[in-house]
């Protein structure tokens, strides 16, 4: 039999880029060019992995530290010092033999979504959001249900509008949120997490951006349900991004599947980021002059980018973003952010990477790099509506 091999290949041929990567590939050649460009499109710490973390890196391989496969679930020592971080930072308690290390918090999501869901289930998730979330439902072969917010909700969903919405099996929720920064407080979550149960709905609940907080501090939802899968990671407030490690807190009945298929898709997250992630526990201090950074940054950004046109922003309750409701100076949010790297060397990313229908009118800022990027930054966008007369 000849192989069909002009054949259209799988779902994931049909799976959305990352527009924010070609914003990335446009400002590299801008620099290869000798032009130098303001990096707010990635979002990514613009600090490294804590001293303490690299520090245990070394031991490890200095002191011939066995780094070969890992249990399928993480070393005992980094799931034990996940539950203790719960009750040092939640006061929650957290069974140690619930928590699972992963190859990052992507490789949580993935895990829960085939531990929780079977084919064809209902994955919702609110738009604007972290595109990674449809876009791995539907890699998976599940059917994401997009979920519109808007500023009437601080851009996070509530019980009316999930109530009033199509019927769905999953739900993700994220706070802080990516691409917003709005936060959901402790009656929100606990009337999500009532409805939720209510409605034989299993909640996903991304805090990946917990610790990053201006004001009060985020609540995880392992304070309020034994039933939802929690996801972190040590990308964001750990600064640990390419060590591709992260962590999930998994309902008890459901710690068997999530293992098994971790067994089979990933074998272990990485032996020698568990290590380094057992150390970044203790840089409590680097990690929140971290964060005290990013509370300037937005600070300042919060006074300049009104004065460049940017005067309608989303609550920025926590994370390192800033998003912008631009309607009022273009309709196509790509070409526009094209156009600011160009005219104003700035990289920013569209929103339509967060929300296919609306993002024609938003786009994200990142606040994560230094505050000499983002004072430069604003002062080009200044100067490049000043330009443009908008």
């Amino acid at each position: 039999m000849t192989p069909k091999l002009g054949r259209v290949g799988g779902r994931g041929q049909h799976i959305a880029p990352f527009y924010v990567m070609e914003v990335m590939k446009a400002a590299a050649e801008r620099e290869a060019n000798g032009d130098d460009v303001m990096h707010m499109e990635v979002g990514e710490p613009g600090t490294g992995a804590p001293a303490a973390a690299v520090a245990a890196a070394h031991a490890a391989l200095h002191d011939n530290v066995h780094l070969g496969y890992s249990d399928a679930l993480g070393i005992p020592p980094l799931r034990a010092r996940v539950a203790r971080h719960y009750q040092d930072t939640y006061g929650v308690d957290v069974d140690p033999g619930r928590i699972v290390v992963t190859t990052g918090s992507s490789a949580g999501f993935v895990l829960a979504f085939l531990a929780a869901f079977d084919d064809g289930a209902k994955i919702g998730a609110a738009e604007p959001g972290y595109p990674a979330y449809r876009n791995t439902a539907s890699a998976l072969g599940f059917n994401p249900v997009a979920i519109a917010v808007g500023s009437e909700t601080r851009f996070q969903p509530s019980t009316t509008m999930l109530a009033a919405g199509p019927a769905m099996d999953g739900l993700v929720i994220a706070s802080p949120a990516n691409p917003t920064g709005t936060m959901l407080d402790r009656p929100a979550l606990r009337a999500i997490v009532d409805w939720a149960a209510a409605n034989d709905v299993r909640i996903i609940s991304d805090e990946i951006y917990h610790g990053i907080t201006f004001g009060a501090g985020a609540v995880t939802v392992a304070s309020l349900s034994d039933d939802a899968f929690i996801i972190n990671s040590f990308s964001k407030y750990f600064s640990m991004t390419g060590w591709r490690i992260g962590w999930m807190v998994v309902p008890s009945h459901l710690v068997s599947a999530v293992e098994r298929i971790a067994q089979n898709l990933y074998i272990s997250a990485p032996a020698l980021s568990q290590y380094a992630a057992l150390a970044a526990f203790d840089a409590t201090q680097e990690l929140e002059a971290n964060v005290a950074a990013y509370a300037r940054n937005r600070d300042l950004l919060l006074e300049e980018l009104p004065k460049a046109g940017f005067d309608n922003l989303a609550p920025v309750d926590g994370a390192f973003y800033m998003f912008a409701d631009v309607s009022r100076l273009t309709d196509d949010s790509q070409q526009f952010c094209r156009q600011m790297l160009v005219e104003a060397g700035v990289a920013t990313t569209p929103g339509i990477d967060f929300d296919p229908a609306r993002g024609k009118q938003f786009i994200r800022f990142s606040i994560a790099g230094t505050f000499a990027t983002m004072q430069e930054a604003a002062r080009r966008l200044i100067k490049w509506s000043a330009d443009r007369g908008s």
